[in-house]
């Protein structure tokens, strides 16, 4: 479903009923500054609609984290410039002596160090990045439990460069539910069925049916070429590096007994649902759950010339479109 897109001079006249700094142009500028004074992660007026996209006004914000482990004995810049790399070294430095950035509450020198459980501010203006316009439908909403269409390019919860721009900030803009609890994640890309609790017990309850297997997802993929007509199984291990947000594959029968193999074991089964003789419309089925699983098949395809020849596994779109499982138990613990 498409948000109709609002004109320019609508988009000039939201500026202008919100608090702001200046409102001298009808597009997004540095001068549009928005002070966040409310406990709500979004409210509607947080955004604006044009071309075609979702833009959050741009707002202050402070993070908040806790020395761990890892980051005991840094310096506060070398810690920032090792653990947050989306910004140049010199920034931090510059945040560090502008009291940006303190520690403790207090304002610290460049080569000031560290210690165990202090508490670190980080405060900035933030920018995020735009997504597209598409709305968070709800397809189904209960007291404790959600379900909505999470459109692509959306995040699901607050991370990286996001925050408002996500589908639970969304949801409290535009459907004040509260505090939302996800079941599971679907990449910022893909588009699909989500189910998210609207209490922690509900919260705790799907994940205890996921650890124990009994939530199933199933993705529908197209891809180029014609697929195999019978069901394919890949096996390989998955080694996702958290800190780079990428993952990298690893065939365990081909690596050979010499070579140690990482990361952790994944499977997942392909089946041709219906091809055209230039695309196919593929079943995904995840038996393990791992970060990148399905997309990083592609590249593990161990079949001879004559297959490889058919077809060239390439996602263009990969849509989550049945959670069978997950619905069937929060009908039933309704009952």
């Amino acid at each position: 479903m498409k948000r109709k897109q609002q004109e320019d001079d609508g988009v000039e006249k939201a500026v202008s009923t919100t608090t702001v700094v200046a409102t001298s142009s009808n597009t997004m500028s540095i001068d549009q500054l928005i002070l966040q004074s409310s406990s709500k992660l979004s409210q509607k007026q947080d955004y604006i609609f044009h071309g075609g996209r979702r833009h959050v006004r741009p707002y202050y914000f402070e993070f908040i984290s806790h020395v761990n482990k890892r980051w005991t004995g840094k310096t506060i810049v070398d810690l920032f410039a090792d653990e947050f790399k989306g910004r140049p070294r010199d920034y931090y430095v510059g945040a560090v002596k502008s009291g940006r950035i303190k520690v403790d509450g207090e304002i610290v020198p460049v080569s000031y160090i560290v210690k165990s459980s202090q508490k670190i501010t980080h405060f900035l203006h933030r920018h995020e990045p735009p997504v597209m316009i598409d709305d968070v439908v709800i397809l189904h909403q209960e007291p404790d439990v959600v379900t909505v269409c999470k459109p692509a390019s959306v995040p699901v919860h607050p991370c990286g460069q996001y925050r408002k721009n996500t589908v639970v900030g969304i949801l409290d803009a535009e459907h004040d539910l509260g505090t939302l609890f996800p079941i599971h994640r679907l990449d910022r890309l893909v588009s699909g069925l989500l189910i998210i609790a609207r209490t922690a017990a509900k919260a705790d309850f799907f994940r205890q049916q996921i650890e124990g297997g009994l939530v199933k997802k199933r993705y529908i993929a197209k891809v180029i070429g014609v697929f195999p007509e019978d069901e394919m199984v890949v096996d390989a291990n998955i080694n996702y590096n958290g800190s780079e947000g990428r993952s990298t594959a690893e065939d365990a029968i081909s690596s050979g007994d010499d070579k140690k193999v990482k990361g952790k074991p994944a499977c997942t089964k392909f089946t041709r649902i219906a091809t055209n003789g230039t695309h196919s419309l593929v079943s995904c089925e995840p038996v393990t759950g791992r970060t990148h699983q399905i997309i990083l098949r592609p590249i593990l395809q161990k079949e001879s010339m004559r297959v490889r020849e058919r077809w060239s596994l390439q996602m263009t779109t990969c849509i989550p479109v049945k959670i069978s499982a997950s619905i069937q138990c929060a009908q039933t613990a309704q009952s």
